[in-house]
């Protein structure tokens, strides 16, 4: 599936010695992911030809490599990371990629603690019992966007503004209905499911609900893509700051986000997706400025 990353390097996005227009046949728009053979990469390809625009899609093996490549001029557009990644990108590197487009999220659920006979305890966040505990993974990046989902919740009040960096010493207990917990991520599905008193509800990272038998619809809350605590986590399209304003990279993010591709995307994600298609450049670029401000201020 993935091509040898060499090769990728070693071939120029731009033909600086065709004239050809850019997405045309000679002169395709380069867009490095990851799975590129994943059923909305297909149907993308399709339907951007279909409308005159051709693409061609680089596979990458792992997510380091492609902003570099983006930056370098090896790729027009990629499209892999959300914005917290591509802010901490730019501002370890002294970057300026810019979000293009916006893609989906993937929801953060809230699951609840199961009874002896091993069944949920809670069907709502509303329900959970004031004083109660929940556990968070404690890992820097899920945890503090754990935390912003269970302030969206309105189970835990911060002692001041909520950002991709914040920590459970942020939270105002006195003012907040449950108390919150930090566990290895892999070992809350299964505290959960072990019918104990110590939890009434954790936050279970994606790669783990499947693999703890449970699945996404059976989360009690999750964020969505419009809440201000999902914002570092919404997929884009990234590309150059110089080319923010290209038509036919934009005409590739309006491809993206027609139905049939959208529906592609859903049935890779296991019906997890929650897109955010409905976004400005000019407000992901906002959304993006401001998680770099908070990365130099943390």
């Amino acid at each position: 599936m993935a091509i040898v990353l060499a090769i990728v390097f070693g071939m120029r996005a731009v033909n600086k010695n065709d004239d050809s227009p850019k997405g045309s046949k000679n002169n395709p728009v380069v867009i490095g992911v990851v799975g590129a053979t994943d059923p909305q990469w297909m149907e993308f390809t399709k339907q951007a030809e279909q409308q005159g625009v051709y693409v061609q899609i680089k596979d990458f093996q792992d997510y380091t490599s492609e902003n570099p490549a983006l930056a370098q001029g090896d790729l027009d557009m990629n499209e892999f990371q959300h914005l917290l990644y591509l802010a901490n990108y730019n501002v370890q590197n002294k970057q300026n990629l810019q979000p293009l487009g916006g893609v989906a999220i993937y929801p953060l659920g809230v699951y609840s603690a199961f009874d002896k006979d091993g069944k949920p305890r809670y069907t709502d966040i509303k329900d959970l019992p004031a004083g109660s505990t929940v556990a968070i993974p404690n890992d820097e990046t899920n945890q503090a966007r754990a935390i912003g989902v269970l302030k969206a919740a309105g189970v835990v009040t911060l002692k001041g503004d909520w950002t991709a960096f914040t920590i459970p010493q942020d939270i105002d207990e006195a003012k907040s209905k449950v108390k919150v917990v930090p566990m290895k991520a892999e070992q809350i599905a299964n505290t959960l499911k072990a019918g104990g008193d110590d939890l009434s509800a954790g936050v279970i990272n994606n790669d783990y609900v499947a693999d703890a038998g449970l699945k996404p619809t059976d989360a009690i809350y999750q964020d969505n893509a419009e809440s201000e605590e999902a914002r570092p986590y919404i997929n884009i399209f990234a590309v150059r700051a110089d080319d923010v304003n290209n038509e036919v990279y934009k005409k590739c993010v309006e491809i993206y986000q027609t139905k049939p591709v959208l529906d592609a995307l859903q049935e890779e994600s296991g019906g997890t997706a929650v897109f955010a298609d409905k976004f400005s450049q000019q407000e992901l670029a906002s959304y993006l400025k401001q998680i770099e401000t908070d990365i130099k201020n943390k």
